[in-house]
């Protein structure tokens, strides 16, 4: 389906604008001044002001650069290849490789005047301050994302509920079937969230962190537990008292699966669990001791599922 978004609105806008005030301001080569605008609106507001600092700085060296050559040599296109020889060197050391392309846009200009006069030289300038300076002003505008993250939160949180649910009627039930979808889905769903999260820090200059963007690092790192927990599960052929045991934990676990930090409470539990594995009869049969060996290893694969949990220092639920 054909779709418009908000930074292909906020560009063909912004363009628009800086060519129209530079063209308003009788600028020679007014146009260039959308070029600067398209190549300076980003993704994030962050991402704008490092691009745009990288462009101005760029382009004061290509200004000074083309003077040297350009009226210290001659106007010929081989003095244009030696001094990008010596320019694009320059700018990736001051950090400003960025702005190589809309330099070489003023440096053109500057050639093809023949003449660089300090009228030049200011009408350069303020084609890049009106280029630079509209798409600053178009990326102060960032749609907040606060509703498509705490859709993420809710579907990762689901899905884990689902992922559990299987554990939880495998233990009991060795004969059922499960196509591993929701784990496949739940990847896909913290990948997306982590990265619109990070993009929400890069739209607040001040915030230096996003709750978000912890909160799906912590269930990233509990999901690479679940994904190990799931090959050691499906190896228990045979069930036993244990495997009830845990299934009732997993359970409850399961239905308080929420951004609040409750961890603790099933730490207690799980370590309850422990004590009663340590206080039951020895194994009778080879059979039974691999089945409870294995139920002892996700018990401690568990508690280091809610430790990551119990780190995390919550949020609004």
């Amino acid at each position: 389906m054909f779709k418009i978004g908000y930074r292909t609105v906020k560009t063909a806008l912004g363009t628009t604008i800086a060519v129209m005030l530079a063209q308003y301001l009788q600028l020679d080569n007014y146009i260039s001044a959308g070029i600067i605008t398209i190549l300076c609106i980003k993704v994030t507001k962050k991402k704008s002001l490092k691009s745009s600092w990288a462009r101005l700085l760029a382009c004061t060296i290509a200004i000074i650069f083309s003077f040297i050559f350009f009226e210290g040599l001659t106007y010929h296109p081989i003095i244009i290849g030696i001094m990008l020889l010596v320019f694009i060197p320059t700018t990736v050391l001051v950090r400003a490789s960025e702005g190589i392309v809309t330099s070489a846009v003023i440096i053109f200009h500057l050639y093809n005047a023949e003449n660089i006069t300090l009228q030049l030289i200011g009408n350069e300038f303020m084609l890049i301050i009106i280029g630079i300076g509209v798409a600053l002003i178009m990326n102060l505008y960032m749609p907040s994302v606060e509703s498509k993250l705490k859709n993420y939160q809710l579907q990762v949180e689901e899905n884990l509920a689902l992922i559990f649910q299987e554990i939880e009627m495998y233990l009991t039930d060795n004969d059922r079937k499960w196509d591993g979808n929701e784990l496949i889905k739940t990847a896909e769903l913290l990948n997306e969230a982590k990265t619109m999260a990070f993009r929400d820090v890069e739209n607040h200059f001040l915030r230096h962190e996003n709750t978000y963007y912890h909160y799906f690092k912590m269930r990233e790192k509990q999901f690479e537990i679940i994904e190990r927990v799931i090959p050691l599960v499906t190896s228990v052929q045979n069930s036993v008292e244990q495997s009830k045991m845990i299934a009732e934990f997993i359970h409850d676990l399961r239905m308080n699966i929420h951004p609040g930090n409750t961890a603790h409470k099933f730490l207690v539990q799980l370590l309850e669990i422990k004590q009663s594995f340590e206080e039951m009869e020895l194994p009778q049969t080879r059979e039974e001791f691999e089945v409870r060996a294995a139920l002892l290893h996700f018990v401690g694969e568990m508690e280091r599922y809610l430790i990551i949990k119990s780190q995390f220092k919550g949020m609004n639920t």
